[in-house]
Parts: structure tokens; C-alpha cells; sequence
């Protein structure tokens, strides 16, 4: 692939997230572990509800599909990232880098939707429990998860395309551990105001749209819960959001704070140093929040392999 430029751009570099050359072995080593966590801790996720039949419920449908789609965000860096440290190497292809921040921009948009369709299911299992099995169908569930793929694709895609368009010119490092959009478009020569005014619009209508709806569900939520006379049900009904609460505060709060961080006080650095929360510790955090307080994920593993979970 080539820029739409008379400059043939055959490359960029990737700068990571440090140059001290006795830092690698150690980032080397915790990326590492961190990736084999991460995909380690949902696989198991998958296993234990695809092989309980108790757990197929709406709930834990979209959990499987939330693993399965942190299992390929973390993919879509940690990789390259460990075999540009790993080689000495901090290049990667022109096609390289569209592909890999296509496929970010596709896997955070699903991250982001699927939260919010699983806010949409604790809102309706706690405000209207006698109605849940009607309004949550699996007819509904699947057409949740098609459309958050449609739109991810689509928004993607978009993204993608019109990065391409873009001319680049002699400065051709990113200084970031994985090809980030906006660090491309910085890097571009060419006009980027159409670019811009496109990511804006993207973030108001993907990303601040979810983030309402799952506000919405939760301030319905907390109106419910208070509204209970049983300090027991009170607690059984709060223990049942609770762990996506914690997966959704620390992925809102972790991108948030990258990407509305004051332009004076912006570092990009300190910035690729930030995205690692999002990208790395969020997914990996995710199998440890949803199991440890869950009696029904940690039956399931226990029954899957025989031990004590």
C-alpha cells in the first residue's frame, strides 16, 4: 500500500516506550507475562461458560464475546511490540501499520459497545427481573453483537481510509509502542482538517454514545437498588453489576484520561505510557474481576478441570 503522495513511504518507526537499551530485557519480560495473563485468564473464561450449560445465559454471552475480543485488542499491539524489542527493531511496514491500527480502532470500538450492551442487560435483570428472559432473548442478544461489529467495521474502515489519503513527509517515528491514529495524522504533511473534524465527530457518536447509555442504565440501577426495603437484596442485586462496574471505571477512566488530557500539559510519552492501562492492564484485569467474586465462572472451572478454583 501507498500514500496517495509522489513520496513512496515504505515504512515508519515505532519508538516504544523507552530507548534505554538496559530497560528492554525488563519490558521484554512483563509484556510478556502480561500477554500470556491476559490470554490465558479469558480463554478460560470461554471455557468455563461454553462448558457449563447453567452459564448460558445473556450475561455470560456477552462476557464470552468481551474475552474473545480483549483476547485480539491486546493481540493487535503486544506482539509486534515484543518482537521490535526482542529483534532490536523499532520498524514497522507502511501496510503494517494501517493494518494493525485498523484493527485497534476495530477491537476498542467492540470493547466499547459490548460494555454497554452489558450495562443494558444488569439494568434490565435488576429493574425489570420479572421481564428479563422476554426483553433479553437470544434472538436480541445476537443482534447486540452483530451491530456492534457492523459498527466498529465501518468506523474502522472509515478511519483507515482516510488515513491513507494522508501525504507523509521526512519524520516518520511514532512515539508510541503501536501505530495510535492520532499520532499518525500529527506525523501527516498533508491537510488533516477533514481527518480531525471526522475523529471528533467518531468520538462524540461512538464514544460518548455508550458511555450515556451505560450512565443511563447505571443511574436506573442505582434508583432501583435504593429503592429495595431488603438490605439483602439490596447486596444481591449490587454484587450482580458490580464486577462490570470496576471492568467499565477502569477502561472509561484509563481512556478518558489519555485522550482529554490538557494540550499544554501533553506528553507523548507520557501518553504511550498511559495507553498501556487500556490496552494491557484493562484486558488482563478483566478475567481476575469477573471470576474471583464469581461463584458461578469459578464452579464451572472447577468442574472443567477437576481441582479447586
Amino acid at each position: 500500500m501507498e500514500p496517495d503522495n509522489g513520496t513512496r513511504i515504505s515504512e515508519f518507526v515505532l519508538l516504544g516506550l523507552s530507548e534505554e537499551p538496559d530497560l528492554q530485557p525488563l519490558l521484554f519480560g512483563l509484556f510478556l507475562s502480561m500477554y500470556l495473563i491476559t490470554v490465558l485468564g479469558n480463554l478460560l473464561i470461554i471455557l468455563a461458560v461454553s462448558s457449563d450449560s447453567h452459564l448460558h445465559t445473556p450475561m455470560y454471552f456477552f462476557l464470552v464475546n468481551l474475552s474473545f475480543v480483549d483476547i485480539c485488542f491486546t493481540s493487535t499491539t503486544v506482539p509486534k511490540m515484543l518482537v521490535n524489542i526482542q529483534t532490536q527493531s523499532k520498524v514497522i511496514t507502511y501496510g503494517g501499520c494501517i493494518t494493525q491500527m485498523y484493527f485497534f480502532l476495530l477491537f476498542a470500538g467492540l470493547d466499547n459497545f459490548l460494555l454497554t450492551v452489558m450495562a443494558y442487560d444488569r439494568f434490565v435483570a435488576i429493574c425489570h427481573p420479572l421481564q428479563y428472559t422476554v426483553i433479553m432473548h437470544p434472538r436480541l442478544c445476537g443482534w447486540f453483537v452483530l451491530l456492534s461489529w457492523t459498527i466498529s467495521v465501518l468506523n474502522s474502515l472509515l478511519q483507515s481510509l482516510m488515513t491513507l489519503k494522508l501525504s507523509f513527509c521526512a519524520d516518520l517515528e511514532i512515539p508510541h509502542f503501536f501505530c495510535e491514529l492520532n499520532q499518525m495524522i500529527q506525523l501527516a504533511c498533508s491537510d488533516t482538517f477533514i481527518n480531525n473534524i471526522v475523529i471528533s465527530f467518531v468520538a462524540v457518536l461512538v464514544g460518548g454514545g455508550p458511555l450515556a447509555g451505560i450512565l443511563y442504565s447505571y443511574s436506573k440501577i442505582v434508583s432501583s437498588i435504593r429503592a429495595m426495603s431488603s438490605a439483602q437484596g439490596k447486596y444481591k442485586a449490587f454484587s450482580t453489576c458490580a464486577s462490570h462496574l470496576s471492568v467499565v471505571s477502569l477502561f472509561y477512566c484509563t481512556l478518558l484520561g489519555v485522550y482529554l488530557s490538557s494540550p499544554a500539559t501533553h506528553n507523548p510519552h507520557s501518553s504511550a505510557t498511559a495507553s498501556i492501562l487500556y490496552t494491557v492492564v484493562t484486558p488482563m484485569l478483566n478475567p481476575f474481576i469477573y471470576s474471583l467474586r464469581n461463584k458461578d465462572i469459578k464452579g464451572a472451572l472447577k468442574r472443567s478441570f477437576g481441582m479447586t478454583v
